[in-house]
Parts: C-alpha cells; structure tokens; sequence
C-alpha cells in the first residue's frame, strides 16, 4: 500500500496485475469537541458527507454522476454503496466500486469528492482519507486529508486513464458546496 501526500499520483498498473475492478472507500470521523463543553457531551455530532464520482471525458465534460440521488451509472460500471449519514464506525463510511473493464472508452477521468450536504464544514471533520482496493482486497494506495476549513466539500482524488493504465491521483482541493452540482467548476479543472 502506498500513502499519497496532496497532489501525489501512482501508477495502479505497477501496485497490483491486471486490475478490472476497484473500490474507492471514503472514510471520516465528526470531530471531537474541545473545551469543558465537549469533555461532558462526549465528543463530536454525527456528520453526513457524501461520496460521489464524476465520471468525465478527456475534454472535460461530464457523461455520468453517481452519488446518494443516482447509486450507479447509467451503464452499470460505477456503483455507490449507499448514504452513510453519521461517519460512526471504523473503516469506509462510504464505497465506490467501479469495474474498469466495463467503463465507455470515452471516460477518461472519475473525479472523487466528498461534501457535506448538510451544510457543516472541514472544520467539523477529523481522519477523512480516501483509499484505493483492487478485485482482491489488497488496498493500493490511500490518501489522508489533513486540511480542515471552513469550506464545505472536497475533491478528494481522481482516476485517471493513461493509454491502457489508470493512474490515481490524491488532490485534496477545497470547494464549497453542498451537492456534486455546487462543485461542476472544480471537478472540470482536475481533468484539465
């Protein structure tokens, strides 16, 4: 497993053999509240952040969304887990699973995001990554979030197709927003 810092890519062709199959899990935890206020009332609220994947052409444009209001793409070939809407519990809150083999030749690009459609911001989140898994269960790359802030959604990582290769990148680039639709601008500039 590879652990990316901010802007970092990889290769996926050279972290595991004949990759047809990944999973994005997206994970996060409420932050814990500080003070005397939040010693008594154990910690932090629950936060409801959404993972979705755009899925883009190499101009830019978008073909597909899938996120808590479309579950999978029109084809078939990207599908979301379901809406985690506390971020409890260890491990993925959220997954996407994308069958590469079956994706349009003409997507190029599937851009991740997380953002809060509750309107809370990064300021409110603690242990947000993003982590890459193949077929097999053998994670291949993650990338924690370290920046908090006052914005509202991020575009976490992307996937990017290289000739025949994907190559993953960890972006970590703060938007606002509180739907995937609030953020069109942003996730066109990461498959410029």
């Amino acid at each position: 497993m590879v652990s990316l810092s901010k802007n970092q890519t990889i290769s996926l062709a050279k972290s595991s053999s004949a990759i047809s199959q990944i999973r994005f899990g997206l994970g996060w935890d409420p932050a814990k509240k500080k003070g005397l206020f939040g010693k008594l009332l154990g910690g932090g609220d629950s936060i409801d952040l959404d993972a979705s994947c755009v899925l883009l052409d190499n101009a830019g444009n978008v073909l597909d969304t899938v996120w808590f209001r479309q579950m999978q793409s029109n084809d078939g070939s990207v599908k979301h887990s379901g809406d985690n809407r506390t971020g409890e519990g260890d491990g993925d809150d959220e997954t996407i699973v994308a069958d590469l083999s079956r994706l349009p030749a003409n997507v190029e690009h599937l851009v991740l995001t997380v953002n809060s459609f509750t309107g809370q911001s990064f300021n409110d989140v603690e242990n947000a990554f993003c982590r890459v898994v193949d077929q097999q269960g053998k994670e291949l790359a993650r990338y924690t979030l370290t920046e908090q802030g006052s914005h509202t959604a991020v575009i976490i990582a992307s996937l990017h197709r290289n000739g025949g290769e994907w190559n993953f990148t960890a972006h970590g680039n703060a938007s606002r927003g509180r739907t995937i639709q609030d953020m069109a601008s942003d996730i066109k500039a990461v498959a410029r």
